[in-house]
């Protein structure tokens, strides 16, 4: 197990303290999971509620070791308890979080569709609220960023490392 509430039940059911089901099986750095018994790296806790700029922290710390699945659950985490006027936004980060996670594992077709889709949300969003750059987030980079990787994979058809191709969420620093 991974140090979380989850247990393996009698009938070989994972389930969390509340008995909802919830895979316990470690996890890879790119997310897919691993059989019992095997280590695995530490997962990023689930329903933890942050401030936007400790989201956004979290997640490039977790991009930038190559973690872009452990990076989408906390984008996740945002889109599930943050205000409903920013959901489109963190939605469309966990997105381009997944489609590098997609890329990191090979699936082309998959990371190309999901870099798309996420920069269009996040495209989306800016455009209906005219927030450009909340919590500092560059989203004209981002975006520009996501077609970029996307064209990169389908030309290429083959996995990009996670950590090289991650993001910079506040733009580049000189």
């Amino acid at each position: 197990m991974t140090g979380t509430s989850e247990t393996r039940r009698a009938d070989g059911r994972d389930r969390d303290a509340e008995g909802r089901a919830r895979n316990a099986r470690p996890r890879d750095g790119l997310g897919r999971p691993l059989p019992y018994g095997e280590a695995g790296v530490e997962r990023a806790p689930e329903g933890v509620v942050r401030r936007p700029g400790e989201t956004v922290t979290e997640a490039q710390t977790l991009l930038d070791a190559g973690r872009p699945f452990h990076a989408h659950e906390v984008f996740e985490d945002a889109w599930k308890s943050g205000p409903a006027d920013e959901r489109g936004l963190w939605r469309g980060l966990a997105q381009l979080a997944v489609g590098l996670t997609h890329a990191a594992r090979g699936n082309a077709t998959g990371g190309a569709r999901l870099l798309r889709r996420g920069a269009g949300t996040v495209e989306e969003w800016t455009s209906a609220t005219g927030r450009p750059r909340p919590y500092d987030l560059d989203l004209a980079e981002i975006t520009r960023w996501a077609g970029g990787l996307a064209a990169v994979v389908e030309r290429d058809g083959g996995r990009v490392d996670a950590a090289e191709a991650s993001p910079r969420l506040r733009g580049r620093t000189v």
